[in-house]
């Protein structure tokens, strides 16, 4: 690894003032010798970070970090201690500091390539506002005012543009042909601008140097109505986020960004009062780029075209990307209807409006879920089976283990409950009749007793000590199954006693002597006892009524998880057609 010289480091930071360089990011207020401001690396309403100038540091007493110029561009801005290096040297009016002699070539190169860009970007910008004013007036019809034009350096080539000539003067073939901006014309071998009668849109890398351009017409038919320069040493398309050298400077204050389609887009957002925003430059957004937007941004939000080909270029992003979200490094989606794209969208809501949309955003996981599930035949078993295993397959391309975990549960649970009857199950919350509150006590179970066992005792108990009660519904008892032999045999017995109508507790003393032990064991787990005591009979018949209810819905729902089980491991007719009836069942309840 190459070192700079201390002398070269120290030359910056003389020449830089702390303040100078943090005062970028932070609004900074004097006090005394040194500034306060509100903390770039927390969020807080009492200013807790100092700069000095004098001692040449920060230091943010709610975080504990501490630096010094090259430091904070590197927390900051996520940038490598070269590349901070660079730009503060630049900034500092010094030249690169060359390495190798491989170094000092690339430098030189990049150097020659920023410079044939800067001079096409400001030449084409000065001639929106001096000549040909078709670009300008289509950009003013569209929203875009002069200030924004100005900001964004947008530019226009007409299509007798010879601004090659120009350039020529300054700089030899070779260099000029390596930045993409022209070619060589088969028909006559003259240099052709790639861009003639296009408006242009820099795009700018990181530190804000213009690598590339962006080309839309607007007013031929008959050519590709969006073109981008070609891939060059210094412009790698999957890698530039175009807008995020503005953005980032906006993600201390908001770890959202807006990740829209296209450079007017961006431009009319931006526009709108709306900063935090960028453009993957109409193509997919890739691994290399969502990183470098999650360096500044924690939870990005893809913003595509209403129309079927951008919600189907949303869900590819979706689905390439969710392998890389993490717990800090999120994802979300917003759904735009009708057809419209986002700059359609801002300029029929405004800023207001479309804020409002952005908080409709969906998860990933969420919109993954829904985008799917709308073309899904729910009542196709075999459908719901594909369905199944397209969710496993995707989980299993997540690279955070704990969180592949718990989508791909939640994901499941989803899917279980698609079979042609909606989720059976009941919830505190969701009850479809009134849960009394003594019901709620007896759910207080012992620790060796289960839901289910905790309302058979319970029922054992009311037939054992109220055999009134039950002896004008005994039909109702004999189908009931309990979980185990002892309980059924109990049961049985009881049921043939009362049935003969000489059943007394106090007098069944053969009965009493073959179940003391179960008998005495309900009664001493069974916290109804005393409810029931104080119980008038309507009262109690109620109530009774009630635990039979939840024991049958605990019954269907341990026989509807094994058939869904059963089907999770491999699909049959017979099963799904049994739990489909056991659902029906339910819902009568």
């Amino acid at each position: 690894m190459m070192k700079y010289p201390k002398e070269y480091l120290d030359e910056i930071k003389l020449r830089l003032k702390v303040s100078q360089v943090v005062g970028k990011t932070v609004k900074l207020k004097r006090r005394g010798k040194e500034f306060v401001g509100l903390s770039p690396f927390t969020s807080e309403k009492t200013p807790s970070f100092t700069v000095s100038d004098e001692k040449g540091f920060y230091h943010c007493f709610s975080s504990g970090e501490h630096g010094n110029i090259f430091d904070f561009l590197m927390k900051t801005q996520s940038l490598k201690f070269g590349d901070a290096v660079r730009q503060l040297s630049s900034e500092a009016g010094m030249q690169p500091y060359r390495f190798t002699n491989f170094d000092v070539e690339k430098e030189k190169r990049f150097q020659v390539y920023k410079n044939i860009f800067k001079d096409f970007t400001d030449h084409h910008n000065r001639l929106i506002f001096e000549k040909d004013k078709t670009a300008l007036e289509y950009l003013n019809k569209r929203g875009i005012k002069k200030d924004i034009i100005s900001e964004f350096q947008i530019g226009y080539v007409p299509g007798n543009s010879d601004y090659y000539s120009n350039l020529s003067k300054k700089f030899n073939e070779k260099e000029i042909l390596e930045t993409g901006l022209f070619y060589k014309s088969e028909k006559n071998n003259r240099f052709v601008n790639r861009f003639y009668s296009r408006i242009i849109f820099p795009i700018k890398n990181i530190t804000g140097d213009v690598v590339a351009f962006g080309g839309r017409t607007i007013n031929n038919n008959k050519i590709a109505k969006y073109i981008n320069s070609p891939e060059t040493e210094f412009y790698k398309k999957g890698r530039i986020v175009f807008n995020l050298d503005k953005a980032r400077l906006h993600s201390n204050k908001d770890q959202k960004v807006i990740v829209v389609e296209g450079y007017m887009d961006v431009i009319s957002i931006y526009s709108a009062g709306i900063k935090n925003v960028v453009s993957n430059s109409g193509i997919a957004l890739t691994e290399s780029q969502i990183n470098l937007i999650w360096k500044f941004f924690q939870n990005p939000t893809i913003c595509l075209d209403g129309d079927k080909s951008g919600q189907k270029a949303a869900l590819r992003i979706a689905e390439s990307l969710l392998p890389h979200i993490k717990e800090n490094n999120k994802l979300s989606f917003v759904t735009l209807v009708n057809g419209i794209d986002p700059d359609d969208y801002i300029k029929e809501k405004g800023k207001e409006g479309f804020e409002q949309l952005i908080k409709t955003n969906l998860s990933i996981v969420e919109f993954i879920w829904k985008m799917h599930l709308n073309e899904l035949n729910k009542a196709d078993p075999f459908a719901i089976t594909k369905f199944e295993k397209k969710f496993k397959n995707l989980c299993q391309s997540i690279k955070d283990t704990t969180l592949k975990k718990h989508i791909l549960e939640s994901y499941l649970e989803k899917i279980r409950n698609l079979t042609p009857l909606q989720r059976f199950r009941k919830t505190k919350d969701n009850y479809n009749y009134k849960i009394l509150y003594e019901t709620k006590k007896i759910a207080v179970a012992r620790e060796h007793l289960s839901k289910e066992e905790i309302k058979e005792y319970s029922i054992l108990y009311i037939m054992y000590n109220y055999p009134n009660i039950i002896s004008p519904r005994l039909e109702i008892f004999k189908d009931i199954n309990f979980s185990s032999s002892s309980l059924n045999n109990l049961k049985t017995e009881l049921l043939r006693l009362i049935d003969k109508g000489d059943f007394d507790k106090n007098n069944a003393v053969n009965f009493n002597k073959k179940y003391s032990n179960l008998i005495n064991d309900i009664n001493q787990n069974t916290v109804i006892k005393n409810i029931f005591l104080k119980k008038k009979e309507n009262q109690q018949i109620e109530l009774l009524n009630e635990i039979l209810r939840e024991l049958n819905e605990i019954k269907f729902s341990k026989k509807i998880d094994k058939l869904e089980q059963k089907l999770m491991d491999k699909f049959d007719e017979k099963s799904y057609t049994d739990l489909i009836e056991l659902k029906k069942q339910i819902n009568k309840e």
